[in-house]
């Protein structure tokens, strides 16, 4: 493993409440937001996530004052959109303004935006159709070039598109069909390593394909074994989370040390958040893969931040 590198300097490592279990503003299975925000400093963190809005505190002051006691600060806000479904504008905005509201009041610069899911991310219920159509992939790059302005516009924020397994940016093909027809100068990747990988994806592909796109890094890694099984009987996310797809690093897929190297080579500087889906989860579970993942990361070269 790396003794340094590039990407020492230049990636702030974090995490994010994904990797407490986290994946709905109120639920009862999930660890109390005091309980998330001790832990990620305990394990040695300095950045966080905002998470499903809702989760860590919306008034502006008390999430500053409580993040500040802890020696921690907000990496990016996190929001999910639909612009497939065509003039949907209202709708994503009421909700997108609340969260990059609240982001830019806490001085981060960054909105990660994740397609809506056509299968239910925790019951995995089919929603819609798994493949858009033309006009409705008109819809989305048009609602996204759409909103990375407004949000840059109004508050200072970068747009971090984010691909997801389940919804309909999720593979390769279709990754590189987004970027393509959307604007390079306004509409950033959110990498996350794991979703690609998920997706039959090759992380370093995108990477030096796209080297002026990438503004911004999820680290996660999924079992290739359970994949396989995941893969072939067709199974929605949370059931496969819940049968443990994304895993602990170094025991999965993509490795992460040539990812942490090359995009510390790039000319950026960049958040590499660790993101690794645990809902539910025990509450005694992800602390101690909190410290080993950020111990394992600083072996890799990226880092504390």
């Amino acid at each position: 493993m790396s003794n340094g590198n590039a990407a020492e300097g230049r990636l702030r490592v974090g995490s994010a409440p994904d990797s407490w279990g986290v994946w709905f503003p109120q639920d009862e299975r999930q660890p109390p937001w005091e309980r998330f925000l001790d832990e990620v400093a305990e394990a040695g963190y300095r950045w966080v996530e905002l998470g499903p809005y809702g989760y860590l505190p919306t008034d502006p002051r008390r999430l500053r004052d409580e993040l500040a006691r802890r020696e921690l600060t907000l990496s990016a806000g996190t929001c999910f959109t639909a612009f497939h479904r065509g003039d949907v504008w209202d709708e994503m905005w009421a909700h997108v303004r609340e969260v990059a509201g609240l982001t830019a009041a806490l001085g981060a610069g960054h909105l990660v935006v994740i397609p809506e899911m056509w299968r239910d991310q925790a019951s995995g219920e089919q929603l819609e159709d798994r493949a858009l159509d033309d006009d409705a992939w008109r819809s989305l790059g048009a609602g996204i070039d759409r909103l990375a302005r407004a949000v840059h516009e109004e508050f200072g924020l970068g747009l971090r598109f984010h691909p997801h397994a389940d919804s309909h940016v999720d593979t390769q093909p279709n990754v590189e069909r987004f970027l393509e027809m959307t604007d390079p100068d306004l509409v950033k990747l959110c990498l996350d390593t794991g979703h690609i990988s998920y997706c039959g994806g090759n992380n370093l592909e995108l990477i030096e394909k796209y080297p002026s796109r990438i503004g911004y890094l999820h680290l996660k890694q999924v079992d290739p074994r359970v994949l396989a099984g995941v893969r072939d009987e067709d199974l929605p996310f949370g059931p496969a989370v819940r049968r443990g797809v994304m895993c602990e690093p170094p025991n999965g897929v993509p490795e992460l040390e040539p990812i942490i190297q090359a995009t510390g080579d790039l000319d950026a500087d960049l958040f590499a958040i660790v993101e690794q889906d645990l809902y539910p989860c025990d509450p005694e579970v992800p602390l101690p893969i909190a410290r080993r993942t950020r111990d394992f990361l600083t072996r890799c070269g990226a880092g504390t931040g």
